[in-house]
C-alpha cells in the first residue's frame, strides 16, 4: 500500500532481468549454474544423511553443521532451478507467487544461516576455551534450543519483509533487476515511497547481521588466544585446521551479502550485486560440502565407514 492509502498492490507476473538479459546466454555458464547446482545437493544431503547415521558425528558442532546444509538444500532448490530453466529457454516470467516464495524462502535461510553460524562459532569457543564446562553447556537441549531459534527467528523475519513487500504497489513495473526475487530488487521496484523500507532493511542488516558477524569475530579472537597458549605445534595446527574451515565460510557467506545490502544502490551496480549474490546464492552452498568434509578427518572417516559397509 502507497503512502497516499490506495491500494494498486500488483498480483501478475513479474520478469527475472538474469544474466541473459545482455547476451545469449552460453553453454558455459549454463553449464557452470547446474554443476553448482549439482554439487550443492549432493553435497549438502551428503552431509545431512552421514551426520544422522553415523554416531561418531551425534556432536554439537555436526548437529550444527546438519542445519546449516538443511537450509543450504532450501534456498539452493528455490532459486537455482528456476534460473537455469530461465537461461536455458530465455523465459524470464515468474508468477507473483513463485517470486514471492521463493523470497520467503531465500530470506529465511539465509538469516537462519547467520544464527547457525554464530552458535557454531560459540560452540568451537566454548569447546576449545571451556573444554571442562563443554558437555553441561553445550548439552542436547541447549543444542536444539538454539538450532529453533535459529529457524524461528529466520523465517519469522522473512515473513515479516514478505508481508511488507507484498502490499507495496509495483504498478506498470513488472521487470526484476536480479536473476532471482531479492528483498532489495523488489523494494526499489515499487512505485511507492519506501524509503521506510530501506530504513528497516539497513538497520536489520547492520542490527543482526553485523552483531552476529562481530559475535563470530570475538568467538575467534578468544579461540586463536587459547591456541597460541598451547605448546605443541601439532595440537595448535589440529585445532586451527577444525576452525579455518567454519571461518571460510564465515567471510565467504557474511562477506558477500553484507556488502550487497549495505552498499549504496545505483543503476551501475545492479549487475556486481548479480555476481556477488551468485556467490552466496550458489557458490557458498556448493563449497561449504568440500570445506567441512576434505578439511575434516572425522567426517572423511565417518564416509569411509559407511563406503566400507556398503561394499
Amino acid at each position: 500500500m502507497c503512502g497516499n492509502g490506495t491500494n494498486e498492490t500488483f498480483y501478475g507476473d513479474f520478469n527475472l532481468r538474469t544474466f541473459s538479459a545482455y547476451k545469449k546466454a552460453s553453454i558455459v555458464l549454463i553449464l557452470a549454474i547446474f554443476l553448482m547446482y549439482v554439487f550443492s545437493m549432493l553435497g549438502n544431503l551428503i552431509i545431512i544423511v552421514v551426520v544422522h547415521v553415523a554416531p561418531r558425528l551425534h556432536t554439537p558442532m555436526y548437529f550444527f553443521l546438519s542445519n546449516l546444509s538443511t537450509q543450504d538444500v532450501a534456498y539452493v532448490s528455490t532459486i537455482l532451478p528456476k534460473l537455469l530453466v530461465i537461461e536455458i529457454t530465455g523465459e524470464t516470467c515468474i508468477s507473483f507467487l513463485e517470486c514471492f516464495t521463493q523470497m520467503f524462502v531465500f530470506m529465511g535461510s539465509a538469516a537462519t544461516e547467520y544464527y547457525l553460524l554464530a552458535f557454531m562459532a560459540f560452540d568451537r569457543y566454548v569447546a576449545i576455551c571451556l573444554p571442562l564446562k563443554y558437555s553441561v553447556i553445550m548439552n542436547k537441549g541447549v543444542c536444539t534450543i538454539l538450532a529453533l531459534i535459529s529457524w524461528m527467528a529466520g523465517f519469522f523475519n522473512a515473513l515479516l519483509y514478505v508481508f511488507l513487500i507484498s502490499h507495496l504497489s509495483f504498478c506498470d513495473s513488472k521487470s526484476i533487476q536480479h536473476f532471482f526475487c531479492d528483498m532489495k530488487a523488489l523494494i526499489s521496484l515499487s512505485c511507492c515511497d519506501v524509503t521506510h523500507m530501506n530504513n528497516l532493511m539497513l538497520t536489520e542488516v547492520c542490527v543482526i547481521g553485523i552483531l552476529l558477524f562481530a559475535m563470530i569475530l570475538t568467538s575467534y579472537a578468544f579461540i586463536i588466544s587459547t591456541i597460541l597458549k598451547i605448546k605443541t605445534l601439532a595440537s595448535r595446527m589440529k585445532i586451527f585446521s577444525s576452525c579455518s574451515s567454519h571461518l571460510t565460510v564465515v567471510f565467504l557467506f557474511c562477506g558477500t551479502s553484507m556488502t550487497i545490502y549495505l552498499k549504496p544502490d545505483s543503476e551501475s551496480s545492479k549487475e556486481l550485486d548479480m555476481v556477488l549474490s551468485l556467490l552466496y546464492v550458489a557458490v557458498v552452498p556448493a563449497c561449504n560440502p568440500l570445506v567441512y568434509t576434505l578439511r575434516n578427518q572425522e567426517v572423511l572417516s565417518a564416509l569411509k565407514i559407511k563406503k566400507n559397509i556398503f561394499n
